[in-house]
């Protein structure tokens, strides 16, 4: 059921898109720098492009920008998650050490027979 509406959504968003693109295909130049300060460096950087690429850039790199400043954002959740699995980790292991010392047999011999070697 959910990939079905999966599929739909993504087949809505994709006539959606293609629209957007018919409807605006005049192409547009777009300049790197504005005409005086183009004129005083000596560099005329322009590009000719439909205006549809220009909205669906403009959305990508607002997209990108949002996943980059969230994932700089989580950087202290991800860290706690760190070091409490280090600590679990280590609590877990100690664990395993008492378990084992405490259940050695009585005999001092069998005892040495049955310790787990040290990793």
């Amino acid at each position: 059921m959910t990939r079905a509406f999966r599929y739909l959504l993504l087949a809505l968003l994709t006539i959606v898109l293609l629209t957007v693109a018919l409807a605006n295909r005049a192409v547009i130049e777009v300049h790197l720098l504005p005409d005086d300060l183009a004129a005083l460096l000596g560099v005329t950087a322009m590009v000719q492009v439909p205006i549809y690429l220009l909205l669906f850039a403009g959305i990508a790199v607002g997209l990108l920008v949002g996943f980059v400043w969230e994932w700089l954002r989580e950087h202290k959740h991800r860290k706690v998650a760190r070091v409490q699995t280090r600590a679990v980790g280590k609590l877990e292991r100690e664990l395993a050490t008492i378990k084992d010392q405490s259940s050695l047999p009585d005999d001092d011999v069998l005892a040495l027979l049955a310790r787990p070697k040290a990793r």
